[in-house]
């Protein structure tokens, strides 16, 4: 890595970079302890894991401003391995999803993100934003006109205060006045003390207490599988959705071994495995956050505030935190995608409406991305598909039919190529097959072909195949069979 891509990674703009970060970290504090509870975990250990991933990925992400901290997705996944076997197990789950994360990014698998097209991302993009306003809800469902009245002051200041001033970004303000305004007024009002203990001491290095034995592998193995895909899914679609909003790359697979770095480090003090938060990611960004010193920035503040100045961070309202989580979610949305979606092709928009609804309904951000994968390659496959056209040319003269094949021949075309062919008007004539504008890709193809001419051999009816390109040719001459077709 050059001097020049190092400075621009590490010291461009650090009071920027710095004020971003603490913006993005007093986002993760709810964010965290809500994870956690779903996790079946105390606060503190998804607490820990966020300083701890922060800190380690500013150093081995892929991806420059990227926020990465215990995870929602992540915590669903490793719910079920908490309450069947405790704690111990969930760290050596997360030791063992970094193996998996590191292996994943040796192995350059951040190629498969070149499948995730624009719609899933977009449709990834909004159920988040969806996500992150319903994990509000609790908060403001029931509340007092104290509450409603607070939330609505946040989000004043948040709004108006950079129509004034953007030297410091409003959200860390807002958190000042009604911080302020709590404690001179006495209000009574929820605040982070509130939501669950916070630590009272740094995190300490040790090996998760578990027997190692074949029986701990089996129980851990599918976890942390499931840990580490879940998380590296996540953690490429939000280093992509930064790569759209800064208009520079990241490397995917740096990113990917990265993370694994960060959760091997992670569960060996006492944190769960975390990934990429594109809340968090996106407020960073919007406030000036584009090197690595952002992510560090972040990670360190988020323990100065839960062990250094605990008193006062307990004292601040939840109020505060759930107004830039909802000024989080609005910034997050794609709201063009609300006019485009009637506008773009029709396959293209019910992939994003379909990722949306699959991921809001599983809260399962990595299944409504597989989801809308899989649905914009059956799409796409159709369209190809259909391409395919068969023109046929009776020549009286030489008594023959020419057959001009055009587009590509394979799994999901192959049964149109066959039924394109009409053995009654070629009885009695020669036929040629020209392929020289076709393509085959696969064996169903090349058995399309075979099906072809045994059909007309069998009626007796002569018969060339024109035109196969190199590809074509040596898929077809590699594979044996009793009616290969014969290339003229």
């Amino acid at each position: 890595m050059h001097f020049s891509s190092i400075r621009r990674e590490w010291s461009a703009n650090p009071t920027r970079e710095m004020l971003a970060g603490a913006v993005a970290t007093f986002a993760l504090i709810p964010e965290v302890i809500a994870f956690s509870f779903v996790a079946g975990v105390d606060p503190q250990v998804g607490l820990f894991a966020s300083f701890v991933i922060g800190i380690v990925i500013a150093f081995t992400g892929g991806r420059p401003a990227m926020i990465s901290a215990a995870a929602g997705s992540v915590a669903l996944v490793a719910a079920p391995l908490v309450h069947a076997h405790g704690l111990p197990y969930l760290l050596a789950a997360g030791l063992l999803a970094g193996v998996f994360q590191v292996a994943f990014g040796l192995l350059r698998l951040g190629v498969l993100m070149r499948f995730v097209s624009k719609s899933v991302r977009t449709g990834f993009v909004n159920a988040l934003a969806i996500l992150i306003f319903a994990a509000q809800l609790p908060h403001i469902i029931g509340g007092d006109w104290l509450s409603y009245g607070m939330l609505a002051a946040g989000l004043a200041v948040i709004y108006l205060v950079p129509r004034i001033t953007t030297a410091i970004p409003s959200p860390l303000i807002c958190i000042l006045v009604l911080t302020a305004a709590s404690i001179s007024l006495h209000l009574p009002v929820t605040t982070v003390a509130d939501l669950g203990k916070l630590p009272d001491s740094f995190p300490i290095f040790s090996w998760p207490i578990v027997p190692v034995t074949l029986e701990t592998l089996k129980i851990i193995a599918g976890p942390a599988l499931a840990i580490a895909m879940v998380g590296m899914l996540e953690s490429m679609m939000t280093a992509s959705v930064v790569d759209d909003l800064t208009g520079t790359s990241s490397s995917k697979n740096r990113e990917c071994t990265g993370l694994g770095i960060a959760n091997l480090a992670a569960s060996l003090f006492g944190g769960i495995a975390g990934c990429g938060m594109i809340g968090q990611t996106v407020s960073n960004v919007k406030y000036g956050g584009r090197g690595r010193l952002s992510t560090l920035f972040a990670g360190a503040f988020l323990l100065v505030l839960m062990v250094l100045l605990k008193p006062w961070v307990s004292q601040v309202p939840v109020a505060a935190l759930v107004s830039i989580m909802v000024m989080v979610s609005i910034d997050t949305f794609d709201w063009s995608s609300l006019r485009t979606v009637v506008v773009h092709p029709k396959m293209s928009s019910a992939v994003m409406v379909m990722t949306v609804l699959v991921t809001v309904f599983s809260a399962n951000l990595a299944l409504g991305v597989t989801v809308g994968v899989l649905l914009s390659g059956v799409f796409f496959t159709f369209k190809v598909a259909r391409l395919l056209q068969v023109k046929t040319e009776i020549d009286d003269v030489r008594n023959e039919v020419k057959y001009r094949v055009s587009g590509q021949v394979f799994f999901a075309s192959a049964d149109i190529f066959i039924d394109a062919f009409d053995i009654e008007a070629a009885v009695g004539r020669a036929v040629i097959i020209d392929v020289s504008q076709a393509h085959f890709w696969d064996i169903t193809a090349v058995a399309a072909l075979d099906r072809v001419v045994k059909r007309f051999t069998v009626h007796n009816i002569p018969t060339e195949v024109l035109g196969l390109n190199d590809a074509s040719a040596t898929l077809i001459g590699s594979l044996e069979g009793p009616t290969r077709p014969r290339e003229v």
